[in-house]
C-alpha cells in the first residue's frame, strides 16, 4: 500500500502541468469551504454550496463574475477570504508557497522548482525561485501604492477603516484582474465614471496587471538600454493597439448613447470610453452599465474578452501574444513568406502552432458552452449567453446581469469554464494526457497535400 501510494505522488508530481491544475481546485475546494461557514454571509446562512463554489471559483481564478453581491451579502471575514483567494489565484499558488518556503527557510526542491518554472512561465530553471520573490515583491508594491492612492477617494466617503479596507480590497483584485468590487448592489465602479483618479489608479494597476510580470520585470532591467526582449516589444505593442482600437471604437459606438455615455461630457466620454476598452482585457471593473450597451459594443467586448491580457500576467483569455502571432502568420501568409517575423526576429513555428492550438482550443469551448447554456437557459438572448460564456473564460467578469439568475447548472458550467480559462486549457490537456513514448516522434509518414480555403 505504501508502495502505491508512493508510486501515485511520482507519477503526480512529474508531470507540473497536473500539480498545477490540482493545487487551484485544492485552493477553491478550501475558499468554498470557508465561504459555506454562516459567518461568512451577512444574513448569518451558509450561502449554499453552488453559490460558495461559484464565487471561490470566480476569485481564485480572478474572474469577478458573482452570483451574489459582493458588497453586500458577505461579511468582513467573507470579503477577506475572497480578497485573499484573489491574491492567490492572480499571483499563482505556487508563488505563494515559495514565500512561505522562504521564510520558514527551507529548501526548495529541483521538482519544486520545476513546478515554479511552469507555473510563472519561464522558459529556463535558472533563477526561478529569484524571479518568483521578485514577482511577489513587485505585486505588493505595486498593491501597496494603488491602495494608498484610492484611500484618498474611499476614506473620505466611508471612513478611515471601511475606506482603507475598500482602498486594499479594490488594489488587490485591480493589479489581480479579478473585477471584484465592494461598492455594492451590482453597480462597480459606475458612481466614479468621472472621477479621473479611481479611473486612472484601477486602470494603470489593471495595465500592470495585464502586461505580465516578465515583461514589468524586463522593462525595469533594461529601460536605460531600451533592449528588451521580442516577447515585451510584441506584448507592449499589442496592448497599445488593442486599448487604442478599443477605446476609438467605444467612443465611436456609445457617444450618443443616453444609458452609458450619451449625458457626459466630451473629456468623461474619453475617459468612460477607454475604461472600457481597458476592463475588457480580462479586469471586470466597469464605470457604466455593461448590459446598456449598443449590440455592436457588447460584440467589441466579447472579441476583446476573449483576446485577454498578456502571458505570465494575472489577465486570461487567449493572450495579447497569440492574438499577436496568429495576426503576423496571417499576414506572412498573404505576402508569401515562409517564416513568421517581426522586429527583425523569426518567431519559431512551434510557438505559431501553439498559438493556433490556444486559438482553436479556445473557440471551440466558447461555442460548445454557449450552445449548451443555450440550451439550458432558453430565457436569454444568444448575445447575452455569449457574452457571459465569453467573461468567464476570459477570467474577466463583466455581465449584462443575467449571472445571478442562472440556475445551477448553468453556473456550474460557468464554474468550468472560469477554471479553464484561468488555469489554460493547454495546461490542462498536458494534467490529462499521458506521456508519450520517446519513439513515437521517430515515425513520420508520407506527406499528400490538401486543400484549404
Amino acid at each position: 500500500m505504501k508502495m502505491k501510494v508512493t508510486d501515485l505522488k511520482t507519477k503526480l508530481f512529474a508531470n507540473p502541468a497536473r500539480v498545477l491544475v490540482l493545487g487551484f481546485g485544492v485552493v477553491i475546494l478550501i475558499g468554498t469551504s470557508l465561504l459555506m461557514l454562516p459567518s461568512a454571509s451577512q444574513n448569518q446562512q451558509s450561502a449554499g454550496l453552488v453559490n460558495a463554489l461559484f464565487t471561490a471559483t470566480s476569485a481564485v481564478c480572478v474572474t469577478g463574475l458573482v452570483v451574489v453581491d459582493t458588497g453586500t451579502h458577505w461579511t468582513i471575514f467573507g470579503k477577506t477570504v475572497i480578497a485573499l483567494l484573489i491574491q492567490i489565484g492572480g499571483i499563482g499558488f505556487m508563488s505563494m508557497a515559495t514565500l512561505f518556503a522562504v521564510i520558514l527557510g527551507k529548501k526548495i526542491s529541483l521538482k519544486e522548482r520545476l513546478l515554479i518554472q511552469q507555473a510563472v512561465g519561464q522558459n529556463t530553471l535558472s533563477g526561478v525561485v529569484r524571479f518568483s520573490l521578485y514577482l511577489l515583491a513587485l505585486t505588493f508594491s505595486l498593491e501597496l501604492m494603488g491602495a494608498i492612492l484610492l484611500s484618498f477617494r474611499f476614506v473620505p466617503e466611508y471612513g478611515f477603516g471601511t475606506g482603507v479596507g475598500y482602498a486594499f480590497f479594490h488594489a488587490v483584485s485591480a493589479f489581480c484582474n479579478a473585477g471584484f468590487d465592494l461598492i455594492g448592489h451590482g453597480r462597480s465602479l459606475t458612481p466614479y465614471v468621472t472621477d479621473p483618479l479611481v479611473n486612472f489608479t484601477i486602470g494603470a494597476l489593471i495595465i500592470l496587471g495585464g502586461l505580465g510580470f516578465t515583461v514589468i520585470l524586463d522593462i525595469i532591467s533594461h529601460y536605460k538600454t531600451r533592449r528588451f526582449a521580442l516577447h515585451t516589444r510584441l506584448v507592449l505593442l499589442m496592448t497599445a493597439v488593442l486599448l487604442l482600437t478599443g477605446a476609438v471604437l467605444f467612443i465611436m459606438m456609445e457617444w450618443n448613447n443616453p444609458e452609458t455615455m450619451g449625458d457626459l461630457h466630451v473629456w468623461e466620454k474619453l475617459q468612460a470610453g477607454f475604461f472600457q476598452s481597458l476592463t475588457t482585457r480580462t479586469a471586470g471593473f466597469n464605470t457604466v452599465d455593461t448590459g446598456s450597451l449598443t449590440t455592436a459594443s457588447q460584440l467589441l467586448t466579447v472579441i476583446l474578452m476573449f483576446i485577454g491580457g498578456s502571458p505570465a500576467s494575472t489577465a486570461g483569455g487567449i493572450k495579447t501574444v497569440t492574438f499577436g502571432v496568429m495576426l503576423i502568420r496571417a499576414i506572412s501568409v498573404i505576402q508569401g513568406k515562409e517564416n513568421v517575423e517581426i522586429f527583425k526576429r523569426k518567431i519559431p513555428f512551434e510557438v505559431v502552432n501553439r498559438a493556433i492550438t490556444i486559438l482553436v482550443i479556445g473557440l471551440l469551448m466558447v461555442v460548445s458552452v454557449t450552445m449548451a447554456l443555450s440550451i439550458l437557459e432558453p430565457g436569454f438572448s444568444f448575445m447575452e449567453v455569449l457574452f457571459e460564456v465569453t467573461s468567464a473564460f476570459g477570467t474577466v467578469g463583466l455581465s449584462t446581469g443575467i449571472t445571478s439568475s442562472l440556475g445551477n447548472p448553468g453556473k456550474v458550467l460557468l464554474i468550468i469554464t472560469m477554471f479553464a480559462g484561468r488555469v489554460g486549457t493547454l495546461t490542462i490537456g498536458f494534467a490529462l494526457a499521458s506521456r508519450q513514448s520517446r519513439y513515437q516522434n521517430l515515425v513520420h509518414y508520407a506527406e499528400e497535400r490538401v486543400l484549404v480555403g
